[in-house]
């Protein structure tokens, strides 16, 4: 049992908030082999979210550099109807474990660095997101995503699906429930306004 910051894509939690979480089952390592193997499954994805997780249509997140819990944990909600969207669910459902685990150690495998808009400084973000998902929006947990160069109308339909009921989740959806519109522009608007880089570390 480990005690971890947890919020699911597009949420905003207070610094310290904790939750418990069981992490019985291990994080699983990249290899050549396994690298070799998440990059055949992402051919898959490269339509949407790019070959190396730098999204190529607006609806669809960058996932490239994700934390590798945050994606599997994505997949495996998407395979079994924890979570539900027309696309996702058909290709999750097609996915075995070992295939989802090793996509989802290709993208994590990528280095992302964001930088911050002129004339913006750490004080202006988002005081309610910072703690899981960083002022620059770089993870600083396992299990909450980068939100860095999101774009706006991904951020907020995220957030509005915790809000309406469409999404789920014991910390997001409250949260989600109390946020006006304004903030949720507000919250979308730091972190698609960060410039992102994408790069692969091993050259693959």
């Amino acid at each position: 049992m480990r005690i971890l910051l947890i919020a699911l894509l597009g949420g905003l939690l207070p610094a310290g908030v904790l939750f418990a979480q069981d992490t019985t089952t291990p994080t699983p390592t990249s290899d050549g082999s396994t690298l070799k193997d998440g990059r055949k499954v992402a051919g898959m994805c490269r339509t949407c979210h790019g070959l190396d997780g730098k999204a190529r249509i607006p609806i669809a997140p960058h996932i490239g550099g994700e934390p590798v819990d945050y994606l599997i944990t994505q997949l495996q909600a998407f395979k079994n109807g924890d979570r539900e969207h027309e696309m996702m669910t058909v290709v999750a459902r097609g996915l075995s474990d070992d295939q989802i685990n090793n996509v989802s150690l290709w993208f994590n495998h990528f280095d992302v660095m964001a930088t911050l808009p002129m004339g913006k400084t750490e004080d202006n973000a988002p005081e309610l997101c910072v703690g899981c998902h960083g002022v620059n929006g770089i993870s600083e947990l396992d299990d909450a995503p980068n939100l860095a160069g999101e774009t706006n109308i991904y951020i907020e339909t995220q957030l509005k699906a915790f809000a309406n009921g469409k999404r789920t989740h014991e910390i997001m959806t409250p949260i989600a429930e109390d946020l006006s519109v304004k903030e949720m522009q507000e919250a979308a608007d730091w972190y698609s306004n960060i410039a992102i880089k994408i790069t692969d570390p091993n050259g693959s």
